[in-house]
């Protein structure tokens, strides 16, 4: 059953405290969400904990490609992560409140930092498939906000303040990292631009992309921006990275499936692994 508005607090703190009673006296410092086609890297976390969504009370399942529906929770370059090896969307048909549940319940599990990944159509013309970009803001075009109805002061302010979504110190580590990671096809191309988030699920049309792009859009998805309110509205910092996937460029856009985006997001992983595992390793520099 749909969570009422009334209980969502307690659905939080149940689903948190079921979450608590596996993990002994580990707290995780660091939360992961990884999207579509990039989750291989909760693999690559050790003494872990795997948690399927199904086991834990009031969280919905992902039904997308890509996505593995599970927390993995163990040691990342010496820190406790706790990384979302697939996310909920709007799309889907959950409530927005159910989409971004899961953020609220890392937040009581003891985690301070959010790194936010997607996989993104690039619609800045310097931008190519395979690059990386750091989400330095974004636009809300999904046609509903998170926080619209009941506030609960347990997690955060009525009004929450975005002027500083994306960390600019996570940023500058990020940046640092970037220069440093050489792929098989070269360095790593490091973008920064704004993430326009809409519903989906179908694929925007040229009209629409170029609208996007004229509004100051750099990189167009269906996932995130919830989740970074959600992140703000609770004191979580947030360092955001889009996966380019595709160009989606309005009057030159070309057909695409989720299966293109996959391939994109395959090639791309050994640096999106090398830069997250690099920033996590760095991230205590950033006060």
């Amino acid at each position: 059953m749909e969570a009422t508005e009334k209980n969502y607090l307690e659905q939080i703190v149940e689903a948190a405290n079921y979450i608590k009673q596996k993990l002994a006296n580990r707290s995780p410092e660091i939360a992961l969400i990884l999207g579509s086609g990039l989750g291989d890297l909760a693999d690559q976390i050790t003494n872990s904990l795997v948690i399927s969504y199904g086991e834990i009370p009031h969280f919905p399942l992902s039904t997308v490609e890509g996505h593995a529906g599970r927390f993995v929770i163990g040691d990342l370059e010496g820190k406790c992560v706790i990384a979302m090896q697939g996310r909920f969307h709007y799309y889907e048909g959950y409530a927005m409140q159910k989409v971004i549940l899961p953020v609220y319940v890392m937040k009581q599990l003891g985690t301070q930092t959010l790194v936010i990944t997607n996989a993104a159509g690039g619609m800045n013309r310097s931008f190519q498939a395979g690059d990386l970009m750091l989400i330095t803001d974004h636009i809300n075009m999904t046609g509903n906000n998170p926080l619209i109805g009941r506030n609960h002061s347990e997690l955060g302010v009525r009004f929450p303040d975005l002027s500083e979504a994306y960390n600019r110190q996570y940023r500058k580590v990020a940046l640092d990292v970037a220069r440093n990671i050489q792929g098989s096809d070269g360095p790593l191309r490091l973008q920064e631009g704004v993430y326009c988030g809409i519903s989906g699920p179908a694929y925007m049309t040229p009209a629409e992309l170029t609208m996007l792009a004229k509004l100051g859009g750099d990189a167009v998805g269906m996932s995130t921006v919830g989740e970074v309110i959600a992140a703000r509205h609770c004191g979580l910092k947030v360092l955001g990275i889009s996966c380019i996937t595709d160009m989606a460029i309005g009057e030159e856009l070309s057909p695409l499936t989720h299966a293109q985006v996959m391939a994109t997001a395959e090639r791309t992983k050994p640096k999106f692994i090398a830069l997250v595992r690099g920033f996590i390793a760095k991230v205590e520099l950033v006060d």
